[in-house]
């Protein structure tokens, strides 16, 4: 019996309040200046609009499960990753408790700064190959190529460009990124929904992997724990090297917006270099944030490549990233390119 009085005194509250049958609908987060874009470590202004002036006896806030405090009306949105959010806001009133939330933007807290590069050496590549990825391992260079019916494994003396070992993969793939971890090499496909594991020794395939809430398979490197992926949209996934399971992401952005182009990935002292789609940049991405802290210049390379049957102007562009640590340089090429660069990069004047 008690059970039920409480039932219909609830009844009779929100009957009392217009009719409302939803709670969470009695109350909307408004953020200062009605924006949705902030800088992470800004502090934003913010009130609940009480619809029906219910008594609100407290009112907490969490972005990712982080506990915001306010302060003076306001919340510092020092999170730890970027992107696409929701501000969540937990209001008591009464005997009663409801959710509620609000989508914001949370981007990088600075502009990206501008890189260019210089050539240390040039070295021979097959014009054939459609590059998706590259990747060293004790001065060997591996790569990976795309098109269905042309698409590789392939391990590549660097110097000569001569191919050392060359595995096809079925025609109906397109093959995508690499990246070498616990004696394993990964590689991505593009739009099959899968990804290959080899043994690096020998190029022999140990087992196929399947995606998981990814879109496509782009790009791919790893920080020795785990794999960083790309998809083709914001995201960069981290994937566990044992499972293959998909355990979280980052969202690329800048001061301004969030970015969906990073392709070929590569991993260096806690920055993911990333390929531009189609353009003749890279960026400089922390792998922890997603904040797009640098931009590389890469213009003028794209010229100083011959031009040959395989060449397409519009999909032969530059892709194609690996850091060789003992000589701390970076090796960039492209699709059907006939060079391979050895270049430092730096920061611009």
């Amino acid at each position: 019996m008690v059970k039920l009085l409480s039932v219909f005194s609830f009844l009779l509250f929100f009957l009392g309040c217009g009719g409302e049958s939803d709670p969470a609908k009695l109350f909307t987060i408004q953020l200062e200046g009605k924006q949705n874009k902030f800088q992470q470590n800004q502090e934003v202004g913010v009130t609940i609009k009480n619809k029906k002036d219910i008594e609100i006896s407290d009112v907490s806030y969490s972005i990712d499960g982080k506990q915001l405090p306010l302060s003076n009306g306001k919340l510092k949105l020092d999170l730890p990753t970027l992107g696409n959010k929701k501000l969540m806001a937990e209001i008591s009133f009464g005997d009663e408790s409801v959710e509620i939330s609000k989508k914001l933007k949370l981007l990088a807290p600075s502009a990206p700064e501008i890189y260019t590069y210089e050539i240390v050496n040039t070295y021979p590549h097959d014009p054939k190959a459609y590059t998706q990825g590259l990747e060293f391992d004790n001065g060997t260079l591996y790569e990976s190529t795309g098109k269905k019916g042309a698409s590789t494994v392939r391990k590549v003396d660097f110097e000569t460009g001569e191919i050392l070992q060359n595995v096809a993969l079925d025609n109906s793939v397109f093959g995508e990124g690499i990246t070498l971890l616990n004696n394993q090499l990964y590689q991505l496909t593009w739009q099959s929904g899968f990804g290959y594991v080899y043994n690096p020794s020998n190029l022999e395939k140990i087992k196929n992997f399947s995606y998981g809430e990814s879109r496509e398979g782009w790009g791919l490197c790893n920080d020795g724990i785990k794999l960083y992926k790309s998809d083709g949209t914001e995201k960069i996934w981290f994937l566990n090297p044992s499972t293959l399971e998909e355990q979280g992401y980052i969202e690329t952005v800048t001061n301004k917006s969030i970015f969906n182009k990073a392709n070929e990935l590569e991993y260096v002292d806690g920055k993911i270099y990333a390929n531009v789609y189609q353009k003749e940049s890279m960026m400089i991405i922390d792998a922890t944030s997603g904040a797009i802290e640098g931009v590389i210049n890469f213009g003028g390379l794209k010229g100083k490549i011959k031009k040959g049957p395989e060449w397409d102007d519009t999909n032969s562009v530059l892709n194609g990233v690996a850091y060789h640590k003992e000589r701390g340089t970076f090796f960039v090429t492209g699709k059907n390119w006939d060079k391979l660069f050895e270049v430092n990069i730096r920061k611009k004047k």
